[in-house]
């Protein structure tokens, strides 16, 4: 696998930057599955299956990492009945409780109130094995409870004792929401995608893959948000970590393209593909002589919305990454027709926001856009006078609410934050239909977080909650920012932070409820070493009285950490 991969750059020549296999040899395997998964070596790493990335990792390490890629040798349940899910159960399928990705689960669904949220304990916790980051969030079907992994491992455990059901081995990392729904002729299934643009359809009951299709050719081309089902409609947002391999010397830049692709469930066939970008051509060589290409980039970072009213599906769109100017879809909302993929039309929040990598490196410009691409989905909300609205939140610190009957036209916008390359607003908001509840981040700020409710009919700030003091040690990555989406139930928004810690606030007021440090080690039923560490990207998943939460983000100025962790109120 290495003289595969890895030996064309590490060759030892005393021209490369990268270390020979002799320096890497010296090295913990520990570090060198660390540089694959959320280090420098990510974008290669990105492209190995789990077990591929630990065998390196072994090979130069000189020793084992010790258990398997799995986690699974202990913490299986016994005797499992069948799956079967009662009309209106309580659940929570993929991004959100609903299409509309409000992040709202209802108190029928939740069984939680503001009343026993402060009674909330630790019941159980499962660790996450050759991971840094615990990033993909949980879905709740049938009690059962269906989540990914960094390693490519994919978990169904009982949702109330989180025993081990049954594991399944992705080709690379599961970091989105698996979606889940019934099945053609009976029985149901979970999808999902992995680092490697694969996508997925697994038997939810046993694990048993259904069928497996690739929506992307790009070798650095992933699904990071996640798939929205609908009906027998799969929408799959495709991203890349091109920006990161840009920076290299010898690559040529760029050539992703940003997409959604529309895949049947029953056959995992594409039923249509939309690009957000036109095709790339070349303009010409870099000082290296490296061929450059553009345009290219304008990915999508976050879950498509339905809007089964208007016919439409809403996905929201990151920066151009190559080229002297942005591409017209770039951080952008666009409407999509379901039945063909094409485009109704686009809305355009930020201008020339081009950020292929960082400036100074071969294949960038002198001055780079500011990187204000979306990495929130839009919320698809009826306002309390009965008008339809879409909000959305940008990594500039700003949100909007648009119009869905006039091309999104903006209805008002509420800056909450100062804006910078990892947010301003990154990865979600939240709303009930009366307020919108908004995290900020602000991560390379002085002052990172605070939490923020907007009226959705005015735009106008109902109440405002600074960031509170950290829970972690004082260091670099150490901060109150609120990078990860928040969840709302009735009265109450949980929200993770990248301090590591998780709190529930009020939504009359903003105070505190409840709050849980992750900052620690835990005992896992599956007896994989597990910490908890700082919180982005997904939220906490309400389910039947349960609050299940992901800790650990070894990547973007987080701390690593490996734990899924499930709260109930006694």
């Amino acid at each position: 696998m290495f003289q595969r991969e890895c030996v064309t750059c590490h060759t030892g020549a005393p021209d490369t930057r990268a270390p020979s296999p002799e320096v890497l040899k010296r090295r913990a395997p520990e570090a060198i599955l660390s540089a694959l998964t959320a280090g420098g070596m990510r974008p290669q790493g990105g492209r190995l299956t789990g077990a591929e990335r630990r065998a390196v990792a072994e090979y130069l390490g000189g020793r084992p990492l010790g258990g398997d890629i799995t986690g699974a040798a202990f913490g299986r349940c016994g005797t499992v009945p069948p799956l079967t899910l009662a009309p209106d159960a309580p659940a929570w399928s993929g991004w959100s409780p609903t299409t509309a990705n409000t992040r709202f689960q209802s108190a029928e669904h939740a069984k939680l109130t503001d009343q026993s949220v402060p009674k909330l304990k630790l019941k159980w916790a499962v660790g996450f094995p050759d991971a840094t980051s615990a990033w993909s969030q949980p879905t709740v079907a049938g009690g059962r409870l269906f989540v990914g992994s960094q390693n490519g491992t994919v978990y169904a455990l009982d949702a109330k004792s989180g025993c081990i059901i049954w594991t399944f081995t992705a080709k690379s990392g599961v970091r989105n929401a698996p979606a889940f729904g019934p099945r053609q002729g009976g029985g149901y299934a979970v999808y999902f995608g992995d680092t490697g643009a694969n996508v997925y359809g697994l038997d939810a009951n046993t694990g048993a893959q259904l069928w497996m299709t690739k929506v992307d050719e790009h070798p650095f081309a992933r699904v990071t948000g996640s798939p929205t089902l609908d009906g027998t409609r799969l929408y799959v947002p495709v991203s890349s970590l091109e920006e990161t391999a840009a920076s290299q010397p010898g690559y040529e830049c760029c050539t992703f393209r940003g997409s959604v692709a529309a895949i049947d469930t029953t056959t995992g066939a594409i039923a249509w593909k939309t690009y957000t970008i036109r095709e790339p051509q070349p303009i010409g060589t870099n000082a290296q002589g490296v061929m450059l290409h553009a345009p290219a980039g304008v990915g999508v970072w976050s879950s498509p919305t339905i809007d089964h009213k208007r016919n439409a599906i809403y996905i929201t769109t990151g920066n151009t990454y190559a080229g002297t100017t942005a591409e017209p879809n770039t951080d952008a909302l666009l409407a999509l027709d379901p039945a063909s993929g094409a485009i109704k039309w686009s809305r355009q929040f930020t201008e020339n926001d081009v950020f292929g990598c960082r400036p100074g490196t071969p294949n960038c410009l002198e001055k780079s856009g500011p990187d204000f691409d979306f990495g929130t989905p839009a919320l698809l909300v009826t306002r309390s006078d009965g008008k339809d609205v879409i909000l959305l939140g940008q990594k500039s610190g700003v949100a909007f609410a648009v119009d869905p009957d006039k091309q999104g036209e903006v209805l008002w916008q509420y800056r909450a934050g100062e804006g910078s390359i990892w947010g301003g607003i990154q990865w979600g908001m939240s709303t009930d239909g009366v307020l919108l509840y908004i995290p900020v981040s602000d991560i390379r700020t002085p002052k990172p977080g605070g939490l923020h409710a907007v009226d959705i009919v005015t735009g106008q700030r109902v109440w405002y909650q600074p960031p509170p003091d950290v829970k972690c040690a004082p260091g670099a990555t150490c901060n109150a920012a609120l990078i990860s989406a928040p969840t709302l139930i009735p009265g109450v928004l949980f929200s993770g932070s990248n301090d590591g810690g998780v709190r529930a606030y009020a939504t009359k007021d903003g105070s505190v409820l409840w709050e849980f440090d992750t900052n620690q080690d835990f005992t896992t039923l599956n007896r994989v070493r597990a910490t908890g560490g700082a919180i982005q990207g997904p939220g906490p998943t309400i389910v039947n009285g349960m609050v299940y939460l992901n800790a650990g983000y070894g990547d973007h100025m987080g701390r690593p950490g490996n734990v899924l962790l499930a709260f109930e109120a006694p």
